[in-house]
């Protein structure tokens, strides 16, 4: 037993020693398959909405997985509220305003105060950290009345 676990680990600590956490973060981006576009089905930029709002998110070569599945060439839906898009290196916080569609969900409903507010979809892999590159929309701006 002892045997066959030092066969297992010595791998990873060979792999891993002489790289930096940076290096170590920069590997783990799962790779995005040129052309990946994701988008807004609706709402269309400009609108003026009434809520509560539903959000339909599209994408474009590429699928979708749940969060923990590992699918070469897909990724989850992350909806940015009012907020910049966050490090791509990194996981994406499960914050309001960084919603996380883990469960592979395509569209949402939501619930906005009266105003005009920012939307920007960003698709994150098995671990929800941003692809390489990332696959981002462009950001919207909606009103909410």
């Amino acid at each position: 037993m002892r045997r066959s676990l030092a066969r297992l680990a010595a791998p990873t600590v060979l792999a891993l020693w002489p790289l930096s956490e940076g290096d170590l973060r920069a590997q783990e981006r799962t790779p995005a398959p040129t052309g990946a576009e994701v988008y807004f089905i609706s709402p269309e930029d400009g609108a003026r909405v009434a809520g509560p709002i539903t959000v339909r998110f599209g994408l474009r070569k590429m699928g979708i997985a749940p969060a923990g599945v590992e699918h070469e060439g897909t990724g989850h839906h992350h909806l940015i509220i009012d907020a910049d898009p966050p490090p791509v290196d990194e996981p994406i916080a499960s914050e309001e305003q960084y919603r996380h569609f883990g469960g592979g969900q395509s569209e949402a409903i939501i619930t906005l105060p009266p105003g005009a507010h920012t939307l920007q979809l960003l698709l994150g892999d098995h671990n929800h950290t941003p692809h390489d590159p990332p696959v981002m929309s462009q950001r919207i701006t909606i009103h909410v009345d």
